[in-house]
């Protein structure tokens, strides 16, 4: 995947009507009019989030007859699930020596509290 295509998804995610709009066609194909319904927009403003979807690759939109329906296109999620997946393995090699650290410094640490207690 390209940086710039990376950049294109990213963008498309960072609006929560976007956001919603997946999270809605994940549970099934729908009509752009469909899809308005729980905001408070109409549907041109639908449209208009659709095609920035569209441009991302993240949903498809066929005809069927006067019906337009949406569907989800989830190949885009897994290529950004596995750019994000570098960085999950960068924090958990970084929590396990901070715990490994933490671990080695423990016994020290008893012994320094132990000692202040008898006094």
């Amino acid at each position: 995947m390209t940086g710039d295509h990376l950049s294109t998804i990213f963008s498309a995610l960072s609006d929560p009507t976007r956001r919603a709009i997946l999270a809605r066609l994940a549970s099934g194909e729908t009509s752009v009019s469909e899809l308005a319904r729980p905001f408070s927009l109409r549907a041109p403003t639908i449209t208009k989030h659709l095609k920035v979807l569209e441009h991302a690759g993240l949903v498809r939109r066929s005809r069927q007859a006067q019906r337009r329906p949406c569907r989800l296109e989830a190949a885009p999620l897994k290529e950004v699930t596995e750019w994000l997946e570098q960085y999950r393995q960068f924090w958990t090699r970084s929590m396990s020596r901070l715990d490994n650290y933490l671990a080695a410094m423990e016994p020290e640490g008893k012994k320094k509290h132990a000692r202040k207690k008898r006094n």
